[in-house]
């Protein structure tokens, strides 16, 4: 979780009174409270309006004036400088010299749909927001932070869908439009995802039946966070998982399903050159068990690839809530 460091009479001053708390300032700027905390401390960033001692309350012009200080240190300016800039704009009153500029931030009061230095993830969750800013500082703490918080409150489902992916989306976006001058802040934020998936994920006890679920990326395929959050559902709903990763060769594949005997295979494609029709139909063929009661799995063609591909018997879910509840139709047949 995320510490706000607020306690609950200021979250109902809030209501009565307006304006924002700390922890909500830090949950919409992408940054951990002590960060906010600190730059108040230290630089003069603070809300001009205090009720009851301690208790802080942020304006929207004290929000544009944190973005902006989050816009400028996101640059790699010196955090004291970007203080000075923010205020000596805030106190002039001037807009920033850089405000026509697409690949700067902007205050979230004039360009609330902005995040960060351009990325456009769209109309989601506040969350998503934030998660892109801390992808783009590079800032470890507050990425993890952010989404502990975000899963624990919403449910990996609802995360995954509204907050986690459309900022990876946004953040792809953007590399592909800037030369690749953003690659970095991709797999820095794939990876973090990745952690957070796998301290989310129960432990499977020790005397647990054989895993019900093979999941695997297809060969030439290494897109494989679709599949760790899927793996990470099923998990804590309680089914035993075998997560293969990315490109798994052919033969690896066949011998894995037939050593375990998966109630469902789920194959992972993220474009149309990976999918491969013959593979799930073979894979969906295999059979096990004794004479006269043979087993088969239920192979999910699971991704964008598998879009033109249309299998006899291989569901293809459309999402990650469709795809749990054909893992689990499948292990209770």
């Amino acid at each position: 979780m995320v510490d706000t460091g607020e306690v609950d009479g200021e979250e109902a001053g809030v209501r009565r009174g307006g304006g924002l708390t700390t922890g909500e300032v830090a949950r919409r700027l992408g940054v951990a409270p002590t960060t906010v905390r600190s730059w108040d401390r230290r630089y003069g960033l603070g809300p001009a309006a205090h009720t009851g001692g301690r208790h802080r309350r942020w304006t929207a012009e004290d929000l544009a004036r944190l973005d902006r200080m989050c816009a400028l240190t996101a640059t790699g300016m010196p955090p004291a400088e970007a203080a000075r800039v923010a205020l000596s704009e805030s106190v002039s009153g001037a807009p920033p010299h850089d405000a026509g500029d697409p690949d700067v931030p902007q205050p979230a009061a004039v360009m609330p749909s902005r995040v960060g230095t351009g990325l456009r993830p769209g109309d989601v969750r506040q969350e998503c927001k934030g998660v892109a800013r801390a992808a783009l500082r590079l800032d470890a703490s507050a990425l993890d932070e952010l989404l502990a918080n975000t899963i624990e409150q919403h449910g990996l489902i609802k995360a995954w869908t509204e907050v986690i992916m459309p900022s990876l989306q946004a953040v792809g976006r953007k590399w592909e439009g800037s030369g690749e001058r953003y690659v970095e802040v991709e797999h820095f934020l794939s990876w973090h995802v990745s952690g957070a998936l796998r301290r989310h994920s129960p432990p499977v006890p020790a005397d647990h039946p054989k895993a019900s679920t093979l999941l695997a990326c297809v060969p030439a395929e290494h897109h494989t966070l679709p599949l760790e959050v899927l793996a990470a559902v099923l998990a804590e709903r309680g089914l035993s998982v075998r997560m293969f990763g990315g490109a798994l060769p052919v033969e690896s594949l066949v011998a894995a399903v037939r050593r375990t005997g998966p109630a469902a295979v789920g194959l992972w494609s993220q474009s149309r050159t990976t999918a491969n029709r013959p593979l799930a139909q073979h894979i969906a063929a295999i059979e096990w068990g004794v004479r006269g009661a043979r087993k088969r799995s239920v192979v999910l063609t699971l991704g964008p690839g598998w879009a033109a591909q249309t299998l006899a018997g291989c569901p293809r879910p459309s999402g990650l809530a469709e795809a749990v509840a054909a893992v689990e139709s499948a292990v209770r047949r």
